[in-house]
């Protein structure tokens, strides 16, 4: 039985405020708990390691599979491996994401390795969020893992998400891009306290017509640390565009170190980067509203990271 808490997070990390009807899979203090199959998406649990693979009918639109994780005890250590076959023309949707409520003192860790194969056409909307909270001094740990390979005109959508409350996160991500596949990740972190983020990311551009876009945004207050490593390398006739913007508050430290490689003649790869404080003006602007400047701050916070 799932209790309040449960059903805070599950509303937090995935916007669920009970179980869904169609595919989705449950997991729970390092088990699987629930899991179930609709009639064009197949969630089966693996035998020979913690996760489960999920396997998309070719053709199949307008689904969503959820798969969250909650982790609501102290000292919790798990990896979990899963694996999606996305058949070709198919158009789905898929929500992950982990929340830890750790109210002990022994730190709590999900680690996450997510494997997709996109086959030729198909669109995959892919929406991740991580959150902690708790009042203990155990640690909310979250090391996402994520495999992309991308078949020829296949499409590939990745919304990250960090929202606040995970003191340890490193966010390792590699993708291989065929034939005029497309992928766009939209990565958005926010850290606070003593917090530490670091994010990989590598992307093949491997054929002819391929094309990314990445783009960073985060916040960094107090005395948390933030590295970016975005890495976009065109092997073929390509485009990419790579953009991380920042910003930083208090005594926080943020690098970004957006990297671009051309092997071949016809790639074209842009990178920008930028990190700086909140402006001003804006801050002045909206505390005539009426507004504190804790509260403008947070109006622009809120603003930037949408």
């Amino acid at each position: 039985m799932l209790n309040k808490t449960d059903y805070d997070l599950l509303a937090s990390i995935a916007g669920l405020h009970g179980l869904p009807s169609g595919a989705f899979s449950l997991r729970q203090n390092g088990q699987g708990v629930q899991l179930q199959s609709s009639e064009n998406v197949t969630v089966t649990r693996k035998t020979d390691k913690p996760g489960i693979d999920i396997v998309v009918k070719p053709g199949t639109k307008n689904e969503t599979v959820y798969i969250p994780v909650i982790v609501t005890e102290s000292g919790v250590n798990e990896t979990v491996y899963n694996d999606f076959e996305i058949g070709e023309g198919a158009d789905v949707t898929i929500v992950a994401g982990c929340g830890i409520h750790n109210d002990g003192c022994t730190d709590s860790e999900h680690d996450g390795i997510h494997a997709f194969h996109l086959r030729k056409g198909s669109h995959v909307k892919y929406v991740e969020k991580h959150y902690g909270e708790g009042s203990g001094e155990g640690g909310r740990i979250l090391n996402p893992t994520t495999l992309v390979e991308m078949d020829e005109d296949s499409r590939c959508e990745m919304e990250m998400t960090q929202i606040k409350g995970v003191d340890s996160t490193i966010r390792n991500t590699t993708a291989h891009l065929g034939k005029n596949a497309k992928l766009m990740v939209l990565e958005k972190l926010m850290t606070h306290g003593g917090q530490v983020a670091k994010s990989n990311m590598d992307v093949y551009l491997d054929d002819t017509g391929a094309s990314v876009q990445i783009i960073s945004r985060s916040v960094a207050k107090d005395g948390s640390v933030q590295v970016f490593h975005p890495k976009a390398i065109g092997n073929a006739d390509c485009r990419a565009h790579v953009q991380c913007d920042s910003i930083i508050m208090d005594k926080a430290r943020i690098s970004s170190i957006p990297e671009i490689t051309a092997n071949h003649a016809d790639a074209q790869i842009i990178h920008e980067a930028a990190i700086g404080r909140i402006n001003n003006d804006q801050l002045l602007k909206l505390q005539t509203f009426g507004l504190s400047e804790e509260e403008a701050e947070a109006v622009i916070i809120e603003g930037f990271l949408k």
